[in-house]
């Protein structure tokens, strides 16, 4: 997944919606940023559904970005039981 470089305010969080066939609501989804920007001036979480997965982006730096960070994904299959 490949953001793009519009503004991301300090201590500012951003959610969108991916989606994928493949992922359940029950599964859990890893997230690894990979590229652009520094690795520790973001938080990365995920929240998956059927089909899709709400990915949220938080700057957690004192200042603004405007960096297109590059995130990796992995869905691992998981039940509740």
């Amino acid at each position: 997944i490949t953001m793009t470089a519009a503004t991301l305010n300090a201590n500012t969080t951003v959610s969108f919606t991916l989606t994928n066939s493949v992922i359940s609501a029950t599964d859990i989804v890893v997230l690894q940023h990979t590229s652009v920007g520094s690795s520790a001036s973001y938080n990365l979480n995920a929240f998956p559904g059927a089909g899709s997965a709400v990915i949220s982006v938080r700057n957690v730096t004192a200042g603004n970005l405007s960096e297109a960070i590059v995130i990796r994904f992995a869905v691992i299959e998981s039940v509740s039981a």
